[in-house]
């Protein structure tokens, strides 16, 4: 189904390592607004999806997220790579190193919420919110570091965000185009039944 070149779609060479910039940039890897949950959101609404156009584009932007995911694992994993247990203290990187050690490891503090409801108008718009709130977090990020070498890779992430974003928007109008008019205010399948 893919074919996989063994390289990063952006490069991260990362010289000094910050356990506390890692705790911060880990959420885009398993966080509620992260690239693990929008990789496995948009590869299964593909399913839902009305035409081959709309499957193709979610098919197409899950799978370039599972790229991102290598790209923010690659950046943890140099920020983090070497720590001495003194470091490790000291950045309040303890905690995650009892349960995982240096390995990485998908998390966030309020959970994995992956959304997929099955219907186009709904899940398309859940992406747009969702590729909205990551180009969010990747903006907060590049708020809180300065280092050019985390920064560079954050920004072509960020970049990402805003075409998925587009092509999201995009294939809404799609999809819209191609229903009955008053969609949102009328819909026989239910409005018509007497009873539940």
């Amino acid at each position: 189904m893919w074919v996989y070149e063994k390289r990063l779609q952006y490069p991260v060479n990362i010289t000094q390592t910050n356990a506390k910039l890692a705790q911060v940039i880990i959420s885009q890897f398993g966080g509620p607004d992260g690239e693990l949950a929008a990789s496995q959101r948009y590869l299964s609404q593909r399913y839902t999806m009305p035409d081959g156009m709309t499957k193709g584009l979610l098919n197409d932007i899950g799978t370039e997220e599972l790229a991102h995911i290598e790209i923010v694992c690659a950046i943890i994993y140099q920020l983090t790579k070497n720590l001495s247990v003194e470091e490790i203290k000291a950045s309040g990187f303890d905690k995650y190193y009892v349960d995982h050690t240096l390995g990485i490891w998908p998390q966030a503090a309020g959970g994995i919420p992956f959304q997929v409801k099955g219907d186009p108008i709904t899940d398309l718009t859940e992406d747009l919110a969702a590729e909205q709130k990551a180009r969010s977090t990747y903006d907060n990020i590049l708020r809180l570091i300065s280092d050019p070498e985390i920064c560079d890779p954050i920004r072509f992430l960020r970049q990402r965000e805003i075409v998925h974003f587009q092509r999201f928007g995009e294939a809404l109008v799609h999809v819209q185009e191609g229903l009955p008019k008053n969609v949102y205010a009328y819909n026989p399948a239910f409005d018509n039944k007497k009873h539940c």
